[in-house]
């Protein structure tokens, strides 16, 4: 034993535990955060940043082979791979160092070492020369995050077959990079080593790219990948990937006939599996579905006491969603009366190029639930800030209930899409209709003007398209 009790002990220091603990802190709460490595978890260091630092590389590189269509003169643009890499490397620093003394400043007590439950309101903690020490708090919440997912097909040794953890690192543009799954993941290495200079081949089982977005953003996607120079392979199943040598075969069953590709990589991007097993949850009965723990709206498990957010529990596997919902976990567990996370209202960001954002229900989705559904699309080469930037590809497209006129959803595939897609996930969360989201004045000109032009759509009376 430590000696000591927590309020609360947050096992797992990713987006989803390590701000629970700094927001346990501003409660005034005694917080533990027990993290086996270092805190920010996939997110900061194999996820999200690192990946969107190399994607900012790419879109300077792709901008700088355009200069010319700026009136700026400048000599043939290439990559510097270790400087890009050094840049990451630092993006991350920063971003941990930031992490750390937030931690400190909230008074959060950081212990290193993995975790297990051995009863409600104890956590046995091994470090890494397997000493081991008990800590004990009044509740506990489980982050544990997720890692990457694994086909037995196809291997990941590392080297030659590359997780999504392995490609941030390498010190060399592979000439051909096969990449298996086209969600999220997949699409953003895609763009960014496409971008590098690797010939790069994308296979997808469903039948088509990034299957969770709208049709008609899928469809862009494809044609603007195509356009750029890319294989795609969609409803398509890998049989089988075999390293020799320093390269790969990979054989895929595309329309019933199996094709042989040989590249020098290959990207296992299909999926993250959640980190539930030998935690301690079965021996206290916590209810695990799936391999995913079953919580109430206020993030707390069958067990009182025991709480559990982000990629183990069911819902988007997002850090923006892990980050609220510790932030509802620790107010309850500190007698607040949190909202609960408005799960329809969820932004999912994609940010290869041309960038991906959404929220809510695709149009498909909309007809599923039995409305009626009127839609209004905008596209980017009638907005006049779009045509500043030189990026006219792309549109605005808004699902509406057709009796209510609710916004139902909207998504973005275009420039920015990303940063675009805040005010419709505000009007999404307040159950604006389309037409209130239309009457709100936006600056011009401005990219947001596109997102007004979409909700007049729906009404049939777009200005400038």
């Amino acid at each position: 034993m430590t000696g000591e009790r927590y309020d609360v002990a947050i096992l797992g220091g990713g987006p989803g535990g390590y701000v629970a603990a700094i927001r346990a802190g501003q409660l005034g709460l005694k917080t533990a955060l027990i993290e086996k490595d270092r805190v920010g978890g996939t997110c900061l260091h194999r996820g999200c940043i690192p990946t969107k630092a190399l994607l900012e590389t790419a879109e300077v590189l792709l901008l700088a082979r355009r200069a010319g269509e700026f009136g700026v003169r400048l000599s043939e643009a290439s990559l510097d791979l270790k400087s890009a890499m050094d840049r990451k490397d630092r993006v991350v620093k920063k971003n941990l160092m930031g992490t750390e003394s937030l931690l400190k400043k909230n008074k959060v007590v950081t212990i290193k070492g993995e975790g297990r439950l051995e009863a409600k309101d104890r956590i046995e903690v091994t470090d890494a020369g397997g000493a081991k020490s008990e800590v004990a708090a009044n509740a506990v919440v489980l982050a544990t995050g997720s890692r990457v997912g694994a086909l037995p097909m196809a291997p990941v040794d590392g080297t030659i077959v590359l997780s999504s953890d392995d490609i941030l690192n390498l010190d060399r543009i592979p000439e051909s990079l096969l990449v298996i799954g086209a969600g999220a993941v997949g699409v953003e290495f895609a763009s960014i080593y496409h971008s590098f200079g690797s010939k790069v081949i994308l296979v997808e089982k469903e039948p088509r790219l990034v299957p969770i977005e709208d049709q008609e953003i899928s469809d862009a996607l494809a044609r603007s990948f195509t356009r750029q120079g890319m294989e795609l392979l969609v409803g398509a199943s890998i049989k089988n990937v075999r390293a020799e040598g320093d390269q790969a075969w990979s054989e895929v069953e595309v329309q019933g006939k199996v094709q042989r590709y040989h590249t020098e990589r290959v990207l296992m991007a299909a999926g993250r599996k959640p980190n539930t097993e030998n935690i301690g949850l079965e021996s206290l009965g916590v209810q695990v579905e799936r391999g995913f723990v079953r919580v109430n709206e206020m993030m707390e498990t069958n067990v009182p006491g025991i709480y559990a957010i982000g990629d183990i529990v069911p819902g988007p596997a997002l850090a923006h969603v892990a980050s609220h919902e510790g932030r509802v976990a620790v107010e309850k567990i500190a007698g607040k009366d949190p909202h609960p996370v408005n799960y329809q209202a969820i932004p999912s960001c994609t940010y290869c190029h041309p960038q991906i954002a959404s929220v809510g229900m695709t149009e498909a989705q909309a007809r599923a639930s039995g409305r009626a559904v009127k839609t209004g699309k905008f596209p980017f080469i009638a907005n006049a800030k779009a045509g500043i930037l030189g990026e006219g590809d792309g549109f605005v497209k808004a699902v509406s209930d057709a009796t209510s006129g609710e916004l139902l959803g909207v998504h973005i595939i275009g420039v920015l899409a990303t940063e675009q897609i805040a005010e419709s996930v505000v009007a999404r969360h307040f159950e604006a209709t389309a037409l209130e989201l239309a009457e709100v004045v936006h600056a011009h000109p401005t990219l947001s003007e596109a997102t007004m032009e979409a909700m007049l759509a729906t009404d049939g009376r777009p200005i400038h398209f």
